[in-house]
């Protein structure tokens, strides 16, 4: 891998005969383009691809809050390759030889604000959510003007509902209502705050699964 910094061509992407032009954390760079293996790839190799294309599809609806609120983003890894590096190692188990996601264990952010404190949801009339929390504003480095988010993912379905800045932190409480597509449905829920300069987040929680009605 060669970094270019002069020349008339300057920065490119794509391929140009046996080299390959791209853009990486804001530098042009250039690459060989990589040789086709003939050796089959090993059970160990057959696992992490199963994996990795499972995490890859599930986390590309939430790409956008994932690039600004999951961990530092420091050194050679971006924020997505933090979110996928730990998905995969951490929130996915194999069953066979099929690759299953840990909802539990699931972060959609990552970081040290402070986090909710005695979050509860329950299912609403009408497909919706009500969700309730303490008041910890004095806490830590939380304050009443954070914002509230949710995450909602239903597997059957494949789709995500995502609900950005609901309300703050000093509301205590907040409503959401899914699309009427999800009656019936089971969903995967969570919540996180991020601060009001939306410069960080907390570790999201896992609020379990609800059955909409």
């Amino acid at each position: 891998m060669a970094r270019i910094t002069k020349g008339i061509l300057g920065g490119f992407s794509g391929k140009v005969g046996t080299v390959v032009g791209a853009n990486w954390r804001g530098k042009d760079i250039i690459r060989s383009t990589p040789k086709p293996s003939s050796r089959p790839p090993s059970d160990k190799q057959l696992v992490q691809q199963t994996k990795f294309k499972l995490v890859i599809s599930f986390l590309q609806p939430v790409k956008n809050i994932q690039t600004k609120y999951f961990g530092s983003g420091s050194g050679s890894k971006s924020r997505i390759n933090l979110a996928v590096s730990y998905t995969i190692n951490e929130a996915v188990q194999m069953v066979g030889d099929v690759a299953e996601l840990l909802y539990n264990k699931v972060l959609i952010t990552k970081g040290d604000l402070a986090g909710f404190q005695n979050v509860t949801a329950a299912p609403q009339a009408g497909n919706g959510i009500s969700l309730n929390w303490e008041d910890n504003s004095e806490q830590g480095n939380a304050d009443a003007t954070d914002l509230a988010n949710a995450v909602c993912y239903c597997e059957e379905l494949g789709s995500f509902e995502i609900f950005e800045s609901i309300t703050e932190r000093s509301v205590l409480t907040a409503d959401l209502t899914l699309p009427a597509y999800y009656a019936g449905k089971e969903i995967q829920l969570w919540v996180f705050f991020n601060n009001a300069k939306e410069t960080v987040a907390c570790n999201s929680a896992y609020l379990g699964s609800l059955i909409l009605v």
